[in-house]
């Protein structure tokens, strides 16, 4: 009787076919497994609002998401990006889940605190989980990373960002919507009616749904922008929840739309590759409407 083939393994041959037949051969193979993946993109956006203090005016946000340690992302690779964010000089880190690829199997787990706390931000630091935190009995293990490198977990809760006029933005964060319970009403019940609300959902497609909620903005990861994207195919692989929203800037809803931005995130999974979706940091200006 045949031997199954593991997904990993089909997924592999298959992307190494698509490449024979679009004549890419082993020079894309070779392109897709060691190249783009180290082809960190840094997007430049702005979030604009008429809700958003003056005194947020110019605040800088960077974004990374889907480092997946373990699974061909390495801890030096994980120093050289802090290095790289902290040239950002962000005053707000958000991480947008998937640390690490198993989190229970990974044997280098006490070095990965160590590297975050480098990570420098002069407001604050915040995470939440995606799938991959959870999985591989991952919860805790993920949770006393996070806090040991100084950042605060938001798990269907949220947390004023103030300034010290006392004005603030309220930052809502919900649990992943893969393995993860998420809770949108649970997580905005003590969130200002009045305040600029900025979401963290590692799964893009709950924007339907945070949408109806008054939510300004939502950071997403999750999807690695396809991870590999063939020509005239799309992408080899969508995970669930990133169907509708794989990558980059959506308004979502027709009065008052909520924006919302995908990231490609930062390693690999299931797949070695990355091919037409390089690797990305997203910087986020904060531009309050009232200041112009």
């Amino acid at each position: 009787m045949p031997k199954k083939m593991k997904r990993r393994t089909f997924l592999k041959r298959t992307f190494g076919a698509m490449l024979t037949v679009f004549g890419l051969g082993s020079g894309g193979y070779f392109y897709a497994n060691r190249i783009e993946p180290s082809l960190l993109e840094i997007t430049k956006l702005e979030i604009k609002h008429d809700l958003i203090p003056v005194s947020f005016n110019g605040v800088k946000i960077v974004q990374f998401s889907d480092t997946h340690l373990g699974f061909h992302y390495t801890v030096n690779q994980l120093k050289k990006l802090v290095e790289k964010i902290n040239q950002l000089q962000p005053d707000l880190i958000f991480f947008t889940g998937d640390l690490l690829d198993e989190p229970n199997k990974y044997n280098e787990i006490n070095k990965v605190a160590p590297i975050l706390q480098q990570l420098k931000a002069t407001i604050g630091k915040f995470c939440i989980y995606g799938n991959h935190d959870h999985g591989g009995y991952g919860s805790e293990i993920y949770k006393n990373i996070m806090e040991l490198s100084d950042f605060t977990v938001l798990l269907n809760e949220s947390q004023l960002i103030k300034q010290q006029d006392g004005s603030f933005i309220s930052l809502v964060g919900i649990d992943d919507r893969m393995l993860g319970k998420p809770n949108l009403e649970l997580a905005l019940s003590k969130v200002p009616e009045s305040s600029f609300k900025l979401l963290l959902s590692h799964a893009p497609d709950v924007a339907d749904e945070a949408s109806s909620f008054q939510i300004h903005w939502q950071l997403s990861g999750h999807s690695h922008g396809g991870q590999v994207k063939i020509p005239f195919a799309g992408a080899l692989v969508v995970p669930p929840f990133a169907q509708n929203y794989p990558e980059g800037y959506y308004l979502i809803g027709e009065i008052n739309p909520m924006s919302l931005y995908v990231n490609r995130g930062i390693g690999t999974t299931r797949l070695p590759f990355r091919f037409m979706a390089k690797p990305e940091l997203t910087v986020f200006t904060m531009i309050s409407s009232a200041a112009h």
